[in-house]
């Protein structure tokens, strides 16, 4: 028997029906017309620049600006510094003095070819102070911050120089971190004028206009680890005096740590788990480089009578200490550095080279490049193929950048001091440790700086200026444009060793 087939219950809610053609095809023309239009205004975004018809895309190197806007701070601090009323000079500084002056404040070196002290006029210690200031913050930095007050927006071109500049990889945060910058500057440099004052103020009995006036400068000068003093003895007269020193020698620490540093330890203070292994190194790197360089300088001076010889002991390991920290590239002097044992140039030479934390106001190689060379070749001796640092990976990038920026600050350095060798009769030592303090941004001198040559103290303004930028963003600032390549070459291995 065949059994009737059941009938089929109605579908439960309204019916579904298929696409609407129509409705499908306004969705589809909409969705066309917005990508059309956002290539449209991205092609516009790219020619407004230019002015010129679009060809294909072509990538902007942020250090491009950044390297303009330096030149033209040096320009106007340079104009500045020659008008009559910015030196005691008759009829205004030349332009030598006022260039190299303007250079090495910019680039919060120290170096200096006349007396600071005696040779400026308040107005022309002003110009240096702004110049010291704008370099040591940076000028793209300035220039973000006043874009934002002005416009109430930051340019996608702004944020990208401003965190190429200090080393910031998350561009959609940058106008807080710029905000964040100026403000843990101006708060530290408050802090520190406000100390150095007083003790200018009660124990040295300087009135309290000047002792303010003292207090602030040598407070942006130290913490954007500049060098430059308002004493023409630099600071040798306060050589027993911790109440000067160690407020300095804190604020030089402070601003070399760099600004990732520092904002890192403010967001996440004593959690030490949230820490990234760039502050890791810079941290841990500073405490050593410190710890070692109190040790050789002290123990190197420690008999020499022109230098910590006639101190008591305390004082010896205090001035040891000061010195040991303005080899991370400040240049404040409480001893005379031309009296120093050769030795003692040779230790800070390389102090000085090594240099502070990156994307900070100090200047050399820096701390990570130094670390990571280290690690590497602890890796290669122990035969690793991967270089691990605090239970992360190194990425096989940053081992070509630091060998990068490693072999070519030696190669600037040696190439200069051969140079000078050649237009100066000052000893090889000198010059040496003239030109690494340039490179490294240090500002500490064994006093020939003003009797060099105009030549020499061309190639030593050409060292700060490349130093303070970078050897690799000094060379990106002048590439051309960015150059992709399509192919990879067979693979072979050479002798080493």
């Amino acid at each position: 028997m065949h059994q009737a087939p059941r009938p089929q219950r109605p579908p439960r809610g309204p019916a579904r029906r298929g696409p609407d053609p129509v409705q499908s095809e306004r969705v589809a023309q909409r969705q066309l017309s917005q990508r059309t239009s956002a290539r449209r205004h991205l092609r516009d975004a790219q020619q407004s620049d230019a002015g010129q018809p679009h060809r294909r895309p072509r990538l902007l190197s942020p250090t491009r600006p950044m390297f303009l806007g330096f030149l033209a701070a040096l320009a106007a601090g340079t104009g500045l510094l020659m008008l009559p009323a910015a030196s005691r000079a008759p009829g205004g500084a030349d332009l030598l003095d006022a260039a190299f002056t303007a250079v090495s404040a910019l680039c919060v070196t120290g170096l200096s070819t006349v007396d600071t002290a005696t040779y400026w006029t308040p107005f022309g210690q002003i110009v240096i102070l702004v110049l010291i200031q704008l370099g040591g913050l940076g000028v793209m930095t300035f220039a973000s911050l006043l874009g934002f007050f002005v416009m109430h927006r930051v340019s996608l071109k702004d944020r990208i120089s401003a965190a190429a500049e200090h080393g910031s990889q998350d561009f959609a945060h940058v106008r807080q971190a710029v905000i964040s910058v100026i403000a843990v500057s101006l708060t530290v440099e408050a802090l520190v004028a406000v100390a150095l004052a007083l003790r200018f103020w009660l124990h040295d009995h300087i009135s309290l206009g000047r002792a303010l006036e003292l207090g602030g400068f040598h407070a942006v000068s130290s913490f954007n680890n500049a060098g430059f003093a308002l004493f023409s003895d630099n600071l040798s007269g306060f050589a027993g005096d911790p109440f000067i020193l160690v407020p300095i020698s804190v604020s030089i620490v402070i601003g070399g740590l760099g600004f990732p540093v520092i904002m890192q330890l403010v967001r996440h203070r004593g959690n030490q788990r949230l820490w990234s292994m760039n502050t890791r190194l810079v941290l841990v790197g500073t405490v050593v480089l410190l710890a070692a360089g109190t040790v050789v300088v002290t123990a190197l001076e420690w008999g020499n009578p022109k230098t910590l010889g006639t101190m008591p002991p305390a004082d010896r390991v205090l001035n040891g200490f000061f010195q040991a920290v303005q080899t991370r590239t400040a240049g404040f002097s409480s001893v005379d550095i031309g009296s120093l044992h050769p030795v003692t140039w040779m230790a800070m030479d390389v102090l000085m080279f090594i240099g502070a934390g990156p994307a900070g106001t100090g200047g050399g190689i820096k701390i990570t490049t130094f670390t990571v060379l280290f690690f590497i070749i602890v890796s290669e001796i122990r035969g690793t193929q991967d270089v691990n640092i605090f239970g992360k990976r190194l990425a096989l990038s940053v081992h070509r950048q630091a060998i990068t920026v490693a072999l070519l600050s030696v190669a600037l350095v040696v190439g200069s001091t051969a140079l000078l060798m050649l237009l100066s009769s000052e000893s090889t030592d000198r010059l040496f440790f003239e030109v690494v303090s340039a490179f490294a941004t240090a500002g500490l001198s064994t006093g020939i700086t003003a009797s060099l040559p105009a030549a020499a103290k061309a190639v030593l303004m050409a060292l700060m200026f490349i130093g303070r930028l970078g050897p690799i963003t000094f060379a990106t600032a002048l590439a051309l444009r960015v150059r992709p390549v399509q192919y990879e070459l067979p693979t072979e291995r050479p002798i080493i060793g």
